[in-house]
């Protein structure tokens, strides 16, 4: 029996298969080494995770993660795995692996991973060949839903917000300038924080602001990593992510007009994960 898992930022889902297949799933929030260490980790799965998992103890445990692309990161995940299924062959992956397995298959192409936070690849059917550097919310993320929060806020307090927008803003968040700056510099995962105003833009995408704010968030993604890697106009870029699946029409414009295939586009990469390992069990 093995125990997948599929982790953002914001949450991670599980599944449970033996080669007849899924056995079990759970729910629990998202794991990044970057803001969480092992024991607090640890902690975490086992107050959420094991109650769920019914006392299955699997064999072998299939992590795959935002913030895991580092060796010295893997471990602070794989440490915590380890002490709660201390018999079982503990394995963490970075979460471009994930999207790239369930986006392309085994066919050629690049993955995009946008949700709380945002990445790309170039996959070649079997493994990642290339990868632009993800600097993270402070310094990149492009077109995530940290990105698209941040320059909502940015609007928000630096006045820039038609009118309309900015009561609709303040009706629903009652918040100020030190509120804000307190959440992003003061308190833990200001990325999940920003990450929830998408919300606000899903709710007023209509509204020409938001439209164009969103549409130069993706701009941006497109810019900093899709046209880097070589003969991309040639390639199915595919997307896995909240954000992406739920302004696929907004994405799929931007990306016309930056001449740019979309291929298949995934709320999450779950389920082409669980089929993976399941054929895998059976080979």
């Amino acid at each position: 029996m093995i125990l997948i898992a599929d982790s953002g930022s914001t949450k991670t889902a599980w599944r449970l298969l033996d080669a007849g297949g899924i056995v079990g799933q759970a729910h629990t929030v998202g794991i990044n080494p970057y803001y969480q260490d092992t024991p607090e980790i640890a902690q975490m799965l086992r107050e959420s995770l094991v109650p769920q998992l019914s006392g299955e103890a699997p064999q072998e445990v299939y992590f795959y993660g935002a913030g895991c692309s580092a060796k010295d990161k893997q471990a602070i995940v794989a440490a915590a795995l380890a002490e709660l299924f201390p018999h079982a062959d503990v394995q963490v992956h970075h979460d471009l692996e994930a999207a790239a397995r369930a986006l392309c298959g085994h066919e050629e192409g690049i993955a995009c991973i946008l949700g709380t936070g945002s990445n790309s690849c170039l996959y070649d059917g079997e493994k990642i060949v290339q990868n632009h550097p993800n600097l993270g919310f402070i310094l990149g993320d492009e077109g995530s839903g940290g990105y698209m929060g941040k320059r909502l806020v940015q609007a928000f307090l630096n006045q820039e917000l038609p009118t309309d927008l900015h009561q609709a803003f303040m009706d629903r968040y009652h918040t100020n300038r030190d509120e804000i700056v307190d959440h992003v510099y003061r308190k833990p995962y200001p990325n999940r924080y920003m990450a929830a105003y998408a919300r606000f833009l899903s709710d007023h995408r209509q509204h020409p602001f938001i439209y164009q704010l969103i549409s130069q968030c993706f701009a941006d993604f497109f810019k900093v990593n899709v046209t880097k890697y070589p003969a991309y106009q040639q390639k199915k870029t595919h997307f896995v992510g909240s954000i992406a699946y739920y302004f696929e029409d907004i994405l799929r414009t931007v990306a016309k007009e930056h001449h740019i295939t979309v291929g298949h586009i995934l709320e999450n990469p779950i389920a082409g994960l669980a089929l993976y390992h399941q054929q895998k069990m059976t080979v």
